[in-house]
């Protein structure tokens, strides 16, 4: 089932401003979580940690993020 335009950037709002929160603090928790029982990965390592975690948390939703910037294409044509 495809999801309509207005669903999509409803949804895309949702995933922005709750998922994104949470999801970022469970990252840094768990990354604290690793450095205080001494697994400590070196600076370079770390940084690529957190940028694969960081592109893992919206490719689920990266059809949600499609097309929201642009025109509804199912709404009617203005009239000028």
């Amino acid at each position: 089932m495809a999801l309509s335009h207005k669903a999509r950037k409803r949804w895309a709002l949702v995933i922005l401003l709750i998922w994104m929160p949470v999801y970022l603090v469970l990252v840094v928790s768990l990354m604290s979580w690793l450095m205080a029982a001494g697994l400590r990965p070196p600076v370079w390592a770390e940084f690529l940690i957190y940028v694969a975690l960081g592109l893992l948390c919206f490719l689920p939703f990266r059809r949600v993020f499609l097309g929201v910037g642009q025109a509804d294409p199912d709404a009617p044509p203005e009239d000028r």
